[in-house]
């Protein structure tokens, strides 16, 4: 068998993945990416596009301010059109649930501490502001520099930057077996090639379990489907991205409306997914929930038509926590993965601080809550 060997290995050309390779080449470090399918085809092609940090962990926020400034700059940087529109986010409540203006307000003054400045508007001076909101909604937290990317070319823009920097990028690669041989990772794909090298990034997204397995450990991944839409176009007249804070999944939609006037709405209900087949299917029902919310949230969307529906295979850890840096138990082998529908944002962040951490062996960035150990102690 043929074998080719680098620096590191990244196995999973998602966001993650390829921003990872892309941050590695720009220290000189040689890497070789492995992508079962085509490059950013799979979670992180299918996701919404989120640009968001408010209403993370206040654990995750460092992570997310250092990958805000990264996206200020990456359209010029990869030297690619990848839409990045810094127009602002609100995460918004409904008036049946008072208690989220203490929540939001409590939660703006922390999230404060670590740069991150929000504006906490309720009632008339709300819907002042945002005129589009429906009655229902008491109370908003916005966000003035975050918004939103197009999901579909972010991840193949950073693979292409990388390999133009000398990255080895291999698309419909599957890996068959993946272990640790002396003091180097071995990799056997489905093509019949092998690569070789002292550092090996497992970022996989859902089909990250097995990979982990191989080396001892596990972290529970599980497979979901988001629901997915975008409507005709319309006047464009909402330019931050909208999101509902709920702990009722159905009504806890997010939607955003681009520069030529489609919307594009995600959240609500989600679906199984398979990592087996690569698919989720759309359940019509959770469309028709997710349209109800849409015209609870936002009225005068309500006659809009939808032209497109779409899921994907997002990978959901036990605590909706990420899995980021080291292995416990393998020296040399790192994890950026369970990102459970909310990683976009995080992406060129995550891929920074593993770069960092494979090069200089430690990172300024506070990662970790997110360690493998936490599902490691569970299982023995």
């Amino acid at each position: 068998m043929k074998t080719q060997s680098s620096d590191v290995i990244v196995i999973g050309g998602g966001i993650m993945g390829a921003c990872t390779t892309l941050f590695l080449r720009q220290r000189g470090i040689s890497v070789t990416l492995l992508e079962r399918d085509r490059i950013g085809q799979k979670a992180s092609g299918s996701s919404f596009g989120n640009l968001r940090r408010q209403g993370r962990p206040i654990s995750q926020l460092p992570l997310a301010n250092r990958s805000s400034a990264l996206w200020a700059q990456l359209s010029e940087s990869l030297g690619a059109e990848i839409e990045v529109e810094l127009s602002g986010h609100v995460r918004v409540g409904y008036s049946d649930r008072p208690e989220l203006v203490e929540d939001f307000t409590h939660y703006a003054s922390q999230a404060a501490e670590t740069g991150l400045n929000l504006e906490v508007f309720t009632g008339k001076e709300l819907h002042e502001r945002f005129p589009f909101f429906g009655p229902e909604v008491l109370v908003g937290s916005y966000s003035p520099n975050d918004g939103h990317s197009n999901p579909r070319v972010v991840a193949s823009a950073c693979a292409r930057a990388a390999s133009a920097n000398g990255a080895h990028v291999h698309e419909n690669m599957a890996v068959t077996s993946a272990n640790k041989v002396g003091e180097d990772f071995v990799v056997v794909t489905d093509a019949g090639l092998g690569f070789t090298a002292p550092s090996l990034v497992i970022a996989a997204g859902a089909w990250s379990n097995s990979l982990a397995e191989a080396f001892g450990e596990k972290i529970g991944i599980v497979s979901r489907g988001p629901t997915m839409l975008v409507t005709e176009p319309a006047p464009y007249f909402i330019h931050p991205c909208l999101g509902v804070v709920t702990p009722v999944e159905e009504e806890s939609i997010y939607l955003r409306q681009i520069a030529r006037g489609n919307v594009i709405v995600g959240g609500s209900t989600r679906s199984p997914a398979s990592t087996s087949t690569g698919r989720a299917i759309v359940d019509p029902k959770n469309t028709l929930s997710q349209l109800r919310q849409l015209r609870r949230l936002v009225p005068a969307l309500a006659q809009l038509n939808v032209i497109r529906v779409w899921s994907g295979v997002e990978g959901y850890t036990p605590d909706g926590m990420p899995v980021i840096g080291r292995s416990e138990r393998e020296a040399g082998l790192y994890y950026a993965c369970g990102f459970s529908g909310g990683g976009h944002q995080l992406g060129p962040g995550v891929g920074e601080v593993i770069a960092e951490l494979i090069d200089t062996g430690e990172t300024d960035t506070p990662i970790e809550d997110f360690g493998i150990r936490r599902f490691n102690a569970s299982t023995g």
